[in-house]
């Protein structure tokens, strides 16, 4: 899939797992979280998004 912002996306993807191949392509990234059961990086908080724990309840438990 072809991303035609993905230079502009990567400037604020907050993703910090290094080999992944979805970094900036958000439809990707998202798509491939939604099949997982889990949200993406950039719904996390730098400090939950480090945990690479990207399940709903996780993200749940970061808000509060």
């Amino acid at each position: 899939m072809a991303c035609d912002n993905l230079k502009k996306n990567l400037s604020f993807c907050t993703c910090t797992y290094e080999p992944c191949s979805r970094k900036g392509k958000c439809c990707e990234c998202i798509q491939y979280h939604i099949r997982s059961k889990q949200l993406p990086a950039c719904f996390f908080t730098k400090e939950a998004e480090k945990t690479y724990d990207r399940s709903i309840e996780n993200f749940i438990k970061s808000q509060r």
